[in-house]
């Protein structure tokens, strides 16, 4: 089983309509691909915006039940194809960074809110999610149990770990900002030290504080029949614009998850106190934090 994932690592345009419409013709350009899923960059509404202004951001919310957003379940219909699509959703007190993923059926199956908003930047004008979600997307390919996580999650270990203890197989991670080697790093570890698929769609060079390099990791870092380890990473685009194919091999990932020892092989969660602590010692004290 291949599962083909589009990242539509696309410059948005002016206004919800402009993105509604480019974000309409890359979802159909990916179906033309041969895609199972089609995944939009972080917040692809408004091209992640968030202004200090309290009333200039409202103005940039759209609700969950928006055309712009149901206008992609429909699509997402229309081509049998899964679509994850990104949009900065009005919500009490604060608006929320989210994606929704309908099914090839246009069924909402999953929506999730970004939990580790970066309070040190603009999402402190944000509200945070509160957990993670997996869900089991129904594809042509066959059944693939899919979860999200959204940019600076990336960076906290749990983000995937969670999704991974629940189940996922593949993540979706939408996402902006600059894609160098470090954060390209902390994704190769989230997929191999969970044994997951790990796709990130990213805004192209020319977007601010964005260049690109959208990226797809396997996981699957050993081989019986290879000498040496794997490269896991099976998509890098460059910086410009346009719609990269990612293929997972399904089989080969759940063949691999049954039988190596990382993920939730050989855990000791009962020696894990101190990840649930709530105290915050120096030197990682910080005053914007936030619950």
């Amino acid at each position: 089983m291949i599962l083909r994932v589009a990242l539509l690592q696309i410059m948005p345009g002016g206004s919800l309509k402009d993105n509604l419409e480019k974000g309409i013709a890359a979802c159909r350009k990916a179906k033309e691909m041969g895609a199972d899923i089609a995944l939009f960059p972080e917040i692809w509404s408004d091209g992640y915006r968030i202004p200090e202004d309290a009333e200039a951001l409202n103005l940039l919310t759209v609700s969950a039940e928006d055309p712009f957003v149901t206008s992609f379940g429909s699509l997402a219909a229309e081509l049998d194809m899964a679509i994850a699509v990104t949009f900065l959703e009005r919500w009490q007190p604060l608006p929320r960074n989210t994606v929704v993923l309908f099914d090839r059926h246009g069924s909402r199956v999953l929506t999730y809110a970004k939990v580790h908003t970066c309070d040190f930047g603009d999402e402190c004008r944000l509200t945070a999610g509160d957990d993670f979600f997996v869900t089991d997307l129904d594809t042509e390919q066959g059944p693939v149990k899919v979860g999200a996580m959204i940019c600076y999650d990336r960076e906290f270990p749990e983000s995937a770990r969670i999704l991974m203890l629940k189940g996922a197989e593949v993540i979706l991670v939408p996402n902006a900002c600059p894609m160098e080697i470090n954060r390209l790093s902390q994704l190769r570890g989230r997929a191999y030290e969970n044994m997951v698929g790990i796709a990130t769609c990213n805004y192209p060079a020319g977007k601010p504080d964005c260049n690109g390099h959208s990226s797809a990791f396997d996981g699957v870092a050993y081989l019986p029949e290879l000498p040496e380890s794997r490269d896991t990473c099976i998509l890098e685009a460059g910086g410009e614009e346009g719609v990269y194919l990612a293929e997972f091999d399904m089989d080969m990932i759940r063949e691999y998850r049954q039988n190596e020892v990382h993920g939730n092989a050989y855990r000791h969660p009962k020696k894990y106190h101190a990840l649930i602590e709530k105290a915050i010692l120096e030197p990682f004290i910080r005053e914007d934090y936030r619950e």
